[in-house]
């Protein structure tokens, strides 16, 4: 999906308000895969690091609704490191990306748009053979 394989971060929209704003993300409008699965990640104790794995299938679409957080991509070649912090924008992530997800801040919300159901097949959790699959190709 992405030439880079390192995501992208993509406005959404962002409407005022005087009683507070709204933010919406739309499949295949703003968020460009039709979402399947969504879920949530709070209250994540200090020093504490998700993800730490890459998909096969799956594409994501990584949110801070609420504090902020640090997910840094790798695609066996390269890193690249992008601050989440402002919940009117999302970071897409390709498959064959390893992900890493830390320095939550207090009260962080990461919403997790995902183009396919759960599936443990799809997950590469070990770091060594994420490499040796993704390195030849």
């Amino acid at each position: 999906m992405n030439d880079d394989k390192l995501g992208r971060i993509i406005d959404l929209p962002k409407i005022f308000d005087p009683r507070g704003n709204l933010t919406v993300a739309e499949s295949r409008k703003n968020v460009p895969f039709d979402v399947s699965r969504v879920y949530w990640v709070y209250d994540v104790p200090a020093g504490e690091s998700r993800g730490g794995h890459a998909h096969k299938q799956c594409l994501e679409f990584i949110i801070a609704v609420s504090g902020s957080f640090h997910v840094t991509l790798d695609n066996g070649r390269e890193r690249k490191t992008f601050l989440l912090n402002h919940p009117y924008q999302g970071l897409l992530v390709d498959t064959g990306v390893w992900r890493t997800l830390d320095d939550f801040s207090s009260g962080a919300v990461c919403l997790v748009l995902a183009s396919d159901l759960f599936d443990e097949t799809d997950y590469i959790r070990d770091y060594d053979e994420f490499l040796r699959e993704y390195n030849s190709l």
